[in-house]
């Protein structure tokens, strides 16, 4: 069950695995994989074998050693990780689109949702997190295997007594009329939203709201246009943009620092392997009597250091983590070199009163 909704875990935060226990085997933060605990069941990947049975009766969180000596960690499933590692049967919303759904539609304990466009059920499941355990989730796909497949997926995740999946058209037919006036908050992750506007309008309690997810600007606009047109106002359009950094420890050459001897000015460089070591630069004053042919002369000269440098290299035979003889260690954070682009367009907007 995702861990949230556990009352003893709330209350306690010591819940043992057991048999039939569905968790998350990380292995790092890009992989992991869902595992179902079974006694006599193993569990292999690069780092070794693992068995089940070594699991249960462990606290989730649990760093546990496969028999080649390898690791992993066994984390209870929230729908943050259940996002990471859910089948993709559609393009799925990601947790920094997820968050600011939730946000904007003010879902909370007791919210019953409408959202049209089950897909692979990455929002539904923050959906239901959200508004347990009072509330509920009518989730609609016109795709009936996709629908079925999402059915399995939150009753394996426990979360089938929160959401209720159907196998509807609503860009044809609209959402059903009995939750007229009923529902506290709409998504719409559809080709057309526009069609299902005024069906969204009849089904929104008065001041409650809308968000349409759309990858092209095309359909925010058409969007846009049937919400000013029917009983919406507050209308705003979001594209989520994310910036992730990576941290993790260099070392740099003990000569690091900013000395001024003699009017000459040394770089602080940082020494990586691979990397051109510190070079003088020298002072304006400096620079303007230079020859051309002392610029030859030091440019050779930093050839033949930058070479010395590349020569030597990180030392043979060190081992991983460890640090070069005659250097310093420090923690560094850089931006991660291929930023996760555009994934889609938020529009919100509420009923009018």
């Amino acid at each position: 069950m995702i861990w949230p909704l556990l009352e003893d875990t709330i209350r306690k935060g010591d819940k043992l695995i057991q048999d039939g226990d569905l968790l998350i085997v990380y292995e790092s933060h890009k992989q992991m994989k869902a595992v179902t605990v079974s006694k006599g069941g193993e569990f292999q990947n690069r780092y070794g074998l693992f068995a089940h049975n070594d699991w249960i009766g462990k606290p989730f969180g649990s760093k546990v050693t496969g028999k080649k000596g390898g690791f992993v960690h066994l984390l209870a499933p929230s729908p943050q990780l259940w996002t990471l590692v859910l089948t993709h049967r559609t393009q799925i919303l990601y947790i920094m689109d997820i968050s600011f759904v939730l946000a904007y539609l003010e879902v909370r304990p007791g919210c019953v949702v409408m959202e049209s466009g089950t897909g692979s059920g990455s929002l539904t499941t923050a959906l239901a997190r959200a508004a347990a355990p009072t509330g509920h989730i009518y989730s609609f796909d016109f795709h009936e295997q996709r629908a079925e497949a999402a059915r399995k997926d939150f009753e394996r995740i426990g979360l089938s007594n929160f959401i209720t999946v159907t196998v509807r058209d609503t860009q044809g037919e609209g959402f059903p009329e009995e939750f007229a006036n009923e529902v506290d908050a709409v998504f719409l992750d559809l080709p057309q939203p526009w069609l299902v506007i005024p069906s969204v309008a009849k089904s929104l309690r008065a001041d409650s709201p809308v968000c349409s997810f759309s990858p092209c600007m095309e359909q925010v606009q058409r969007t846009c246009e049937a919400l000013t047109t029917t009983e919406f106002r507050d209308l705003r359009t979001f594209e989520v943009l994310v910036r992730t950094y990576e941290t993790h420890e260099e070392y740099f050459g003990t000569d690091i620092g900013l000395d001024i001897v003699n009017n000459e000015i040394e770089d602080a460089t940082l020494h990586t392997p691979g990397s051109s070591p510190p070079h003088k630069r020298l002072c304006p004053t400096e620079m303007k009597t230079t020859s051309a042919e002392e610029k030859t002369t030091s440019n050779k000269s930093e050839v033949s250091g930058k070479d010395n440098w590349m020569k030597k290299g990180p030392k043979k035979g060190r081992g991983r983590g460890e640090q070069p003889q005659g250097s310093k260690c420090s923690i560094v954070a850089r931006p991660e070199a291929e930023a996760k682009g555009h994934t889609g367009y938020l529009t919100f907007a509420r009923r009018a009163v």
